[in-house]
């Protein structure tokens, strides 16, 4: 009887591995509200369009509600996804007495697990002091024993806010698995326990090459504001992000991705509160 059992386990589990996208209802259910907003600004479009070509025309169309806009121009607005998830989010100390050093450093997730429509996103992280210690940064997939990655990553050159690319280190996330990774500074490498760590959570939903296909062709504004209303954190904050790399002096994208922040309360980051070094690193 205990083969038997085996047996099935073994079968029931090679066909949840081997299961069609279809099954996966989370991801259908961010897929269709992705193509909801997508259409609410497709007709927004329209819209302008019609204006500019016949503004004495235009009294006839047919108007979405207000709340309804979402156009570059506005700031984006998170809205968390309604399934629960566990906590995302956990916030600096050592391993050893969980002392915590609130705003030193802090993954930048908000406080569940959240979202990636990409099975290579960026992960930023804030560090509010310079610092000499090592940093490593782990992934490893929930219910797994070894690491996805281990390794150390350069000291930043600036505090603020950093990113972590999985493209650089060649990693792919799976779809449906729940990955936390975690951001270490390593004040005695002989002596682990006393690791400052700070952990995230990320889950990939996987959306259509059609869908995928027609957020290409937005602007990363657009993007950044229907990433946030469908409640896919992690693409929302880094299409703002790449904006302001690019546009260092922008103060309206600051204020957008400072909104963000503020949202999954971190509003000590959208403050910018920044210092020269921690204690005790020279």
């Amino acid at each position: 009887m205990a083969k038997i059992n085996l047996l099935a386990w073994i079968i029931i589990a090679g066909c949840i591995l081997l299961m069609p996208r279809s099954v996966f209802p989370l991801d259908n259910q961010i897929e269709k509200e992705l193509q909801n907003i997508i259409e609410k600004v497709e007709a927004k479009s329209k819209i302008d369009d019609n204006l500019k070509l016949d503004k004495k025309s235009a009294g006839s169309k047919v108007y979405p509600r207000k709340e309804d806009i979402i156009s570059p121009s506005n700031i984006p607005v998170y809205k968390p996804p309604l399934r629960g998830s566990p906590v995302g989010r956990v916030a600096g100390g050592t391993r050893g007495d969980l002392v915590e050093l609130p705003s030193l450093l802090i993954v930048i997730t908000p406080e569940h697990t959240a979202f990636t429509v990409r099975d290579q996103p960026q992960f930023y992280w804030f560090l509010e002091e310079l610092t000499t210690y090592p940093i490593e940064l782990t992934i490893i997939e929930d219910q797994a024993i070894y690491p996805l990655l281990q390794v150390r990553i350069s000291s930043p050159e600036t505090p603020g806010i950093q990113t972590v690319r999985l493209a650089d280190h060649g990693i792919h996330l799976q779809q449906g698995l729940v990955y936390k990774w975690f951001i270490a500074l390593i004040p005695d490498p002989n002596r682990r326990s006393k690791d400052i760590l700070v952990e995230g959570a990320v889950k990939y939903i996987k959306i259509s090459d059609a869908l995928n296909a027609k957020l290409s062709h937005l602007d990363k504004e657009i993007k950044s504001n229907i990433y946030a209303a469908a409640g896919i954190w992690y693409d929302a904050f880094a299409e703002i992000s790449d904006l302001i790399e690019t546009s260092t002096d922008d103060v309206k994208l600051k204020q957008k991705r400072d909104a963000l922040l503020e949202q999954i309360g971190l509003p000590e980051i959208a403050q910018n509160k920044i210092k020269a070094q921690i204690p005790g690193t020279n």
